[in-house]
């Protein structure tokens, strides 16, 4: 959102696309059977590329450049179309999808999303057919069998996963004359009741700015530091059913969420939103829940100015993690062939290590991520945080967390009742009830 982009999702136009999506029994362009007159072409062939994301996005800029300076016959033009994931892009890809025409000739799919597109192998292209399977030792074994479809057929492929660490304001910390160095505050908060409590401090020492940003990014990440302990589920189960009431991972995570609102310490921010943007660039809060594409948002939206006040620490629990994406050609595509070119470039060790160069993107590609230039990259933005060995430590032992198919959807709208409960529209003692049936009726 890249879980890295959401919210204030219009639930009615997604659940109508759902539908049309579901009853539909073909994207009506062309097949990858089309293949020989698009590599027959006689002019240059353009591929598009549209992704999501805040900031540096997926981090395709230089890659991008780097491709098209090699390949004079196919080009790419590369478009980030929206920071907001669920809410924005989503909807617009399934009516594009639908359509059969509208959509790019490569699409970038969050994880939240890969079990809906997963159920939906009308729509893309079965990259099998282009040599790209044999690219399954690339891979960690969860990351690959996400981008296998209903069929059984490969129609995405990995670009990043998230990891997970805390981001911190240094300058908001001095102030609150709390420790700066990263190693000493990661030991601030080995758990999450000591984050607490040192939020309580950073409260106390009243800075002018609150100690995180807002309901959303924390739940995040505890959610999915929980859910493996708890059979890797968040809202379904393996057999699509929801488990939003009855998954102590859930609950948990929203417990967490009221405990740190009750004790004052949210700015009471939207993620992605326009006082969000702003707060990150003015110092607004001091702490964020951090995955690795977390760095490129921050980095975009805080600006030059803010270079070296923040710094990257070990996040309480020790480990996560927090998004992820795909790329997938969908079947609308003139052009097949070039396009699953283009995503094994993407997808490959190369494409890779220029996204973590770029936008902080930690690779999936396990080529990539023993390549010395991400184990040693550091961050000039973040102090020189060394964020390839932090990373590569957050991503050793991660567990894949099951998403279901209308996962993307009930994310949204549960999301919007710890909003609201965090700003005061919704009560405390009715937030729960109302988290649980906001789930029940997204979910249909």
């Amino acid at each position: 959102m890249k879980n890295h982009r959401r919210f204030v999702v219009t639930g009615a136009a997604m659940t109508a696309l759902l539908a049309i999506a579901a009853c539909s029994g073909g994207g009506g362009g062309t097949t990858p059977s089309g293949s020989q007159s698009s590599s027959a072409a006689a002019e240059p062939v353009t591929i598009n590329v549209h992704t999501f994301g805040g900031g540096e996005n997926f981090g395709y800029d230089e890659a991008v450049k780097t491709w098209n300076a090699q390949h004079p016959n196919i080009q790419i033009k590369y478009t980030n179309l929206t920071d907001r994931f669920e809410d924005v892009y989503l909807p617009q890809l399934l009516q594009r999808l639908q359509a059969g025409a509208g959509a790019g000739d490569v699409v970038g799919i969050d994880e939240g999303a890969m079990g809906l597109m997963a159920a939906r192998p009308q729509f893309f292209t079965d990259l099998g057919q282009y040599g790209l399977e044999s690219r399954k030792a690339d891979f960690p074994a969860a990351k690959w069998e996400a981008g296998l479809n209903a069929d059984g057929k490969l129609f995405a492929l990995g670009t990043d996963m998230g990891g997970m660490t805390m981001c911190y304001r240094k300058d908001l910390f001095k102030k609150a004359g709390l420790p700066t160095d990263r190693e000493e505050v990661g030991k601030l908060w080995p758990d999450w009741n000591a984050f607490l409590e040192t939020g309580k401090k950073f409260e106390a020492a009243k800075t002018g700015a609150k100690f995180m940003d807002g309901p959303n990014t924390i739940y995040n990440v505890i959610l999915f530091q929980e859910a493996p302990k708890n059979g890797n589920l968040s809202y379904f189960d393996k057999n699509n059913q929801l488990v939003i009431e009855s998954n102590p991972a859930v609950k948990t995570s929203f417990d967490w969420v009221t405990t740190f609102s009750k004790a004052g310490l949210t700015a009471k921010l939207q993620a992605w939103s326009p006082a969000w943007d702003k707060a990150i660039k003015g110092g607004g809060f001091a702490t964020m829940g951090c995955p690795s594409w977390m760095l490129g948002v921050i980095e975009g939206k805080a600006g030059p100015s803010n270079k070296g006040n923040w710094d990257v620490a070990a996040v309480p629990g020790g480990t996560g993690n927090w998004g992820g994406s795909w790329l997938a050609v969908p079947k609308q595509t003139k052009h097949p062939k070039e396009a699953a070119e283009v995503v094994n470039y993407l997808t490959g060790k190369e494409g890779h290590i220029a996204a973590f160069k770029e936008a902080g993107a930690f690779p999936s590609s396990l080529p990539a991520q023993q390549d010395p230039e991400v184990a040693n990259l550091k961050n000039a933005y973040f102090n020189d945080a060394p964020t390839g060995q932090i990373f590569s430590e957050s991503v050793k032992n991660l567990q894949p967390v099951f998403f279901g198919e209308k996962h993307a959807q009930v994310k949204t709208a549960v999301e919007k009742v710890i909003e609201g409960m965090d700003q005061g529209a919704v009560k405390y003692d009715e937030a729960w009830s109302k988290f649980v049936a906001a789930g029940v009726k997204a979910a249909g």
